[in-house]
């Protein structure tokens, strides 16, 4: 048989020996180029207004209809891939993801970029959950645990680098283009990627059991409305001032999520074939883990956002400077991601706790060195690579430990819960603190913002300590 028939076969070590780094760096660009879609239109969301001549809820739909729809089926996709194939899935939403990218560019109306905003979202749900279980599924031992350090690593440069990207492009404004070039240079990467993905994923290999686990569609649109009632107020709610429907919304979602639990509960005693298998979420320390994953990634994108409000708002810096100066922190969260587990064995017990004290106190000294209306001086950067590196310690062995005792035909459930709960951590770290820092700017000027931001860094050192002390300190294994 040849390799392009059979599926890699484990080396010694754990990895396969179907040049298991290319195809490691084709499923985590993919990864870094939807992560970068979400923040990227960010920076180019006043240009587009303008252009567009976008009223505000129809800008807001731009830059929320990609992450509403992401959200809501990314569970959907991680089934739609142990059902169909992860490399069919994942090329098939990568397909999606590159031709919506291009409509997006060329859109010619807001009506247009919403929709095709809301397909790229679509198009990334059904391709990232794929990455977790292809990582999960083809690498073993140290190489899975590189290769899941090398995912986490990705998450945080993914959303530093959109900032960064979103203002370069927009500023080069090329060929007179403006805001379309954010879209646009996801198709000539998208099609490498389309490429390379062809030759070097495994051949799908349906076996018995999954041919026997039908899709759950009862279960589907259970979870699919409780997270759509969760996120459409989430995104949208702070912009509006929290009306009256996202609060009926989020306690819509509530009951929802009871529904979908009762059901999914007995459908497995019936032997049926639940969304997500009742024993992945018995695992030992999953719940700690799912908890953990939430409020560091909460933790983080809170972060983002309100400092972004602030450098931008508050301080007037440009795009691309604001950008900037989350560099140190995307650069120590990468590399404490890429090497904690080379680390002497005796510290990780408390890397978990310890990563959260530490992001505790980087989000104090961010504050502090803010909280009198100034940029900060070069202090501002050791404080920020401390966030970065202990919000990275807080994850990264979380997210190791969560999948340590998932067994491969588990990889897709495993997968598409994680990656779930990650997105709405992040989201839920945006509307929570974004509203708090919002509501103490009550005024504008640089002292009113950086107030603002002294609070709301408070708020999230007190989340940070929060996650330290959530469940017993263990081992990642």
């Amino acid at each position: 048989m040849t390799s392009t028939t059979t599926r890699p076969v484990l080396s010694k070590d754990g990895g396969t020996d179907n040049r298991p780094g290319l195809l490691l760096g084709v499923v985590l660009a993919a990864q870094f180029m939807a992560l970068l879609d979400v923040f990227i239109v960010n920076v180019a969301a006043p240009t587009i207004r303008v252009e567009l001549s976008a009223s505000g809820s129809a800008l807001q739909l731009v830059v929320a209809g990609y992450t509403i729809a992401y959200a809501v089926l990314l569970i959907t996709g991680a089934r739609l891939g142990a059902l169909l194939g992860h490399r069919r899935m994942y090329l098939g939403g990568l397909a999606l993801f590159t031709a919506a990218s291009l409509a997006c560019g060329l859109a010619a109306g807001t009506g247009q970029l919403i929709a095709f905003r809301i397909a790229q979202g679509a198009g990334a749900a059904l391709m990232i959950p794929q990455v977790l279980s292809l990582i999960q599924r083809e690498f073993a031992g140290e190489r899975r645990v590189r290769a899941l350090s090398a995912y986490s690593a990705v998450l945080a440069t993914g959303a530093a680098a959109g900032q960064v990207v979103g203002g370069v492009l927009v500023s080069a404004d090329l060929f007179g283009t403006g805001w379309r070039p954010v879209f646009l240079v996801n198709v000539p990467l998208g099609i490498a990627l389309l490429v390379l993905g062809a030759r070097v994923l495994p051949r799908d290999a349906r076996t018995e059991a999954t041919r026997a686990r039908a899709l759950d569609l009862p279960g589907l649109v259970l979870l699919a409305g409780a997270v759509s009632l969760l996120t459409v107020p989430l995104v949208l709610g702070q912009e509006q001032d929290w009306p009256l429907w996202t609060w009926l919304s989020l306690g819509g979602s509530l009951v929802l999520l009871a529904l979908f639990g009762a059901y999914e509960s007995r459908l497995a005693r019936r032997g049926g074939a639940p969304l997500i298998a009742p024993r992945v979420l018995r695992l030992p320390g999953m719940g700690r883990a799912v908890l953990r994953l939430a409020v560091s990634m909460g933790v983080n994108a809170g972060f983002l956002f309100t400092l972004t409000l602030h450098l931008q708002g508050g301080l007037g810096h440009s795009a691309l400077r604001a950008g900037l100066t989350f560099g140190p922190a995307a650069v120590v969260f990468g590399i404490v991601g890429l090497t904690w587990r080379r680390w002497p064995a005796r510290l990780h017990r408390a890397l978990i706790p310890g990563g959260f004290l530490l992001a505790a106190a980087g989000a104090l000294g961010v504050g502090g060195l803010l909280a009198d209306g100034g940029a900060g001086g070069w202090g501002l950067y050791p404080a920020l690579g401390a966030l970065g590196a202990g919000i990275s310690l807080a994850f990264s062995p979380a997210l190791t430990g969560a999948l340590a005792a998932v067994r491969p035909e588990d990889a897709a459930d495993a997968s598409g819960l994680l990656a779930t709960v990650t997105q709405l951590g992040q989201l839920i770290g945006v509307a929570a603190f974004g509203t708090l820092f919002l509501a103490a700017a009550d005024g504008s000027g640089a002292q009113n913002s950086a107030d603002a931001l002294w609070t709301t860094m408070i708020a999230l050192a007190v989340a940070a300590l929060a996650g330290a002390v959530a469940g017993p300190w263990r081992r990642a294994r």
